[in-house]
């Protein structure tokens, strides 16, 4: 699964949204608190000028408020609003009643009267967002008023903010999840193309990738299909070659029988036979070899025969045989009836097939070929003695003969076996109750 592109881009997505948003929660909470705290000081900042306006010395010098702020938070004790004035010669305080009998720590004395904001300890210990600013009346006289506001309710703004924040971000994340995953299920799209392209090839259902890919994929593509052309090439040279060497085998095998005739002439039997034994076998190899070297190169979906054409062709044959004059023979198949095979090939199959037939049948060889959703079935069943179950898998061995008889090599079934694989199919024997039927299942290209 770790190796999997979809997952990889699946988890890179997730990370890369799970850390954006957390970013952007981060930013967004922080930007609202300062927001929040603008707003406060706003609001401070109003309190701090109505403040001010109600400021004055009396006539014996003594600080006074003369009228009290019209915000009502400032008369509760402890309300968390609070303001203080305070004579910078004196030192005497003139608080709100929401202070008691606290006062508000002040930094140092501020030059000029420009508006200042502040973090002061209110009189629970707690912090508190403040205004203030000194004032010089036209005598000289100067005094400081502050006004300040428990940064708690900043801070519950800020948390309600985040509350509600935090579904949103969800959603939004589950969005943009669902757009990953459509933008990785399309853009992966053509790669399931690809994939299942490579998959014909290799159910040898097309000989090359035929596969629209995009400009990312398409280079690989061609890439594959220039190794397939060159595997193709190399398989062609293999066969062609290994058909030369059976074909240059041929000739001395030929000097070989001719001198084991003159060996058994001149009454040397035992030698005879040994030498004639040794070129049996390398005569089987041979003959298997150019079996498979008849094989279609590059066996693909576009391999289509008819197999009654194929199937009477072949008979026509057989027929002329000695054994084959004295046999009746059946083809049970439509005359359009299409095989996914090269002609050669069926004609191979059937040959051997049939000529194992001929040797076993009593009377009757019947050829059928017929079809399901995903294979054809073509099927040689002969009227004779059949083969024991024992001895049907000994039978699919090169150079095994279960019966002497026709002066067969011993090779039919295992070249047929090599072919039918070759098409990616299968080969099964069974008693037909009575004699013997031989059934290859190719598999179906539509």
């Amino acid at each position: 699964m770790r190796n999997s592109i979809r997952f990889r881009l699946w988890s890179a997505a997730a990370i890369s949204v799970v850390i954006a948003l957390g970013a952007a929660g981060v930013g967004l909470r922080y930007l609202f608190e300062l927001n929040v705290e603008r707003r406060v000081v706003s609001e401070l900042t109003v309190d701090l000028n109505e403040l001010i306006g109600a400021t004055s010395f009396a006539a014996d010098g003594r600080l006074s408020v003369t009228s009290t702020i019209s915000d009502q938070r400032f008369a509760i004790p402890l309300s968390g609003h609070y303001w203080q004035v305070e004579d910078l010669a004196t030192h005497n305080l003139v608080r709100s009643r929401s202070l008691w009998d606290a006062t508000l720590a002040l930094p140092g004395q501020a030059t000029g009267g420009e508006l200042r904001k502040a973090e002061l300890t209110g009189p629970g210990g707690e912090l508190t967002v403040a205004v203030l600013r000194t004032i010089t009346d036209t005598n000289g006289r100067a005094f400081r008023a502050v006004v300040a506001e428990d940064h708690r309710n900043v801070e519950v703004s800020v948390g309600e903010y985040v509350r509600d924040l935090a579904p949103a971000l969800m959603v939004l994340a589950l969005a943009l999840m669902g757009a990953f995953f459509i933008q990785i299920t399309v853009g992966l799209a053509p790669l399931e193309g690809l994939r299942v392209a490579v998959r014909n090839v290799i159910a040898q259902r097309t000989a090359r990738l035929d596969v629209a890919a995009p400009a990312e994929v398409q280079p690989l593509a061609d890439e594959i299909n220039r190794l397939l052309d060159a595997q193709e090439k190399a398989l062609s040279r293999a066969r062609s070659r290994a058909t030369d060497l059976a074909h240059g085998l041929k000739t001395p095998l030929q000097v070989l029988s001719a001198d084991i005739r003159t060996l058994r002439k001149k009454g040397e039997t035992e030698l005879a036979d040994e030498i004639e034994k040794s070129t049996g076998a390398i005569r089987r190899h041979v003959e298997r070899e150019l079996a498979r070297a008849r094989l279609a190169p590059g066996v693909s979906g576009k391999a289509a025969c008819r197999v009654r054409e194929v199937a009477a062709g072949v008979i026509a044959v057989v027929k002329r045989t000695p054994q084959g004059k004295q046999l009746s023979f059946e083809i049970d198949s439509t005359e359009d009836f299409m095989a996914p095979i090269d002609e050669g090939d069926l004609s191979e199959i059937l040959g051997n097939l049939l000529e194992n037939a001929v040797r076993f049948a009593k009377s009757l060889i019947r050829v059928s070929a017929s079809a399901t959703a995903g294979e054809v079935i073509i099927a040689v069943v002969d009227d004779g003695a059949g083969i024991p179950e024992a001895a049907r898998h000994a039978a699919l061995s090169r150079g095994v003969q279960l019966d002497s008889r026709g002066g067969g090599s011993g090779l039919g079934l295992a070249i047929v076996s090599d072919i039918v694989e070759a098409y990616g199919g299968r080969l099964a024997m069974a008693n037909a109750g009575p004699g013997l039927a031989v059934t290859i299942h190719l598999p179906r290209h539509d």
